[in-house]
């Protein structure tokens, strides 16, 4: 849900319900006020006396009707007054000024009152004797030839108050209808707040941890749409922001190592450049011949430098990606047979024999940069050759297949790894510490070629045992 469709929702809900409470209040407000005046009750008496009334003038079969004197007989009067009692009325005949009956005693004008209510509205009105207001009504008795007999009837019912006032009754809706409303949207605004304002609250709690540098803590997705699109691209920022802290120091890491593992390759070279530089300015080589060999060793020193500090160039930028793959399909078996062919008569010098053999059955088409796989080829076999420790050297080059890969291997009969460095080789400027005075070069060459395997999309590994050999493999997707 978003927080525009919550928002229509909440401010409907708290209308509604505040309609629907008022509603409920109002009915039962009328069903108390109906209590409080007695509805039932006058309902009731109106009831009993509309029998009454039928029973004693109603018809031409009524009692009075029948006879009408029978309204001065004593028997008679009590078992009226009997009944009228029970609607807690009143009854009164009379003649003229002459009361014949009455249930209570009724002053002069009391009497007056009946009748002017009798000269308002004939046979029905409202009269108040004492504090009590009543309902009249009134009948002249004939006889059952229709003749006046001069005697009328008065039947009094008391009125009760009415509870119910429509200005009260409205002033209680609109005080019921403001406290539900004030009500109901706290309620409502207690559970919006619950989506909309814990997540953000959680959010900001997010963003002050991060900004105090806890970069793990995580940003989780909650509360309403906008809410959790939020949370999604600050937990990415957070990531990305963590990756680029990590990056940072990792670069720096990698910068101190380099100045460290820069300045222990270099101090060699250098150091024996100032040596046979020294030696000939204090003329040490005092001969044609012997001048000549310092000047050799001096320039093979700087080329030494100079080559590690191309290395140290192309090392660097691809570490950080700043020298682009030129990929085209290639065919690995002929690739790597002109690799073999191009090196094979300078390692034949160096009484190292390079042989081939491929499991291959047919042509192979893979994506390769063919100038970045050449360096490759060559730091391995350089490598080979540089601990190559055996008066016949040999290097075996295989090539086969897997389901999803070419396998090259390059295995040397040289003096091998011990299998605690196996997994380190592949770091740069890593040498074991016994050879690392005596072997020539960078340090460089297997790291470097790590990282132009990987940017095919490929694995390489080493194994090795000490004193027997070393095998290298590479593993390139097709």
């Amino acid at each position: 849900m978003n927080i525009k469709v919550r928002l229509i929702l909440a401010n409907a809900l708290t209308v509604i319900f505040s309609v629907l409470i008022t509603v409920l209040s109002a009915m039962g407000y009328i069903f108390i006020s109906g209590k409080l005046s007695d509805a039932e009750q006058v309902l009731r008496n109106t009831q009993e006396l509309a029998e009454l009334t039928l029973e004693l003038v109603g018809s031409e079969n009524s009692i009075l009707r029948r006879d009408p004197e029978k309204i001065e007989d004593i028997a008679f009067q009590k078992e009226l007054q009997a009944k009228i009692e029970t609607l807690n009325g009143l009854v009164v005949a009379l003649k003229g000024d002459k009361i014949i009956y009455t249930s209570q005693n009724l002053t002069n004008i009391d009497l007056a009152k009946l009748k002017n209510a009798d000269h308002f509205l004939p046979n029905q009105d409202k009269v108040v004797i004492g504090n009590q207001a009543y309902s009249v009504q009134s009948f002249a008795l004939t006889s059952t030839n229709q003749q006046e007999t001069g005697v009328k009837l008065y039947l009094l019912v008391p009125i009760y108050p009415a509870s119910f006032n429509p200005n009260y009754f409205l002033s209680f809706c609109g005080i019921v209808f403001i406290l539900s409303f004030l009500g109901t949207n706290a309620i409502v605004t207690y559970l919006f707040s619950q989506k909309v304002l814990l997540p953000l609250q959680n959010l900001q709690k997010a963003a002050n941890e991060i900004t105090l540098g806890n970069l793990d803590y995580e940003i989780v997705e909650e509360g309403d749409q906008e809410i959790r699109e939020l949370c999604r691209d600050l937990e990415r920022m957070r990531i990305q922001l963590k990756n680029s802290v990590h990056t940072q120091l990792k670069y720096d890491e990698n910068r101190k190592m380099l100045i460290s593992s820069i300045s222990h390759d270099l101090k060699t070279p250098v150091t024996s450049i100032k040596g046979y530089v020294e030696g000939l300015l204090d003329g040490i080589a005092n001969s044609p011949e012997k001048k000549e060999r310092y000047l050799k060793t001096i320039y093979r020193k700087a080329e030494q430098v100079d080559n590690m500090i191309d290395d140290l160039l192309l090392y660097a930028k691809l570490d950080l990606n700043q020298i682009p793959f030129s990929f085209e399909k290639t065919d690995i078996e002929r690739f790597i047979l002109d690799g073999i062919q191009e090196i094979e008569a300078e390692f034949e010098r160096d009484n190292i024999h390079i042989t081939y053999k491929s499991e291959l059955t047919g042509p192979v088409e893979i994506p390769l940069d063919r100038d970045r796989m050449k360096r490759v080829l060559i730091n391995i076999f350089d490598n080979s050759r540089k601990y190559m420790d055996k008066k016949e050297g040999l290097i075996a080059v295989t090539l086969r297949k897997t389901p999803s890969s070419i396998i090259i291997e390059f295995k040397d009969n040289g003096r091998g790894i011990a299998e605690k460095d196996v997994s380190k080789i592949f770091e740069r400027f890593y040498r074991s510490d016994t050879a690392r005075s005596e072997i020539k070069g960078s340090g460089l060459g297997l790291a470097i070629a790590k990282q132009i395997v990987e940017g095919h999309e490929g694995r390489i590994w080493a194994l090795s045992k000490l004193g027997e050999g070393t095998s290298v493999l590479i593993s390139l997707p097709y």
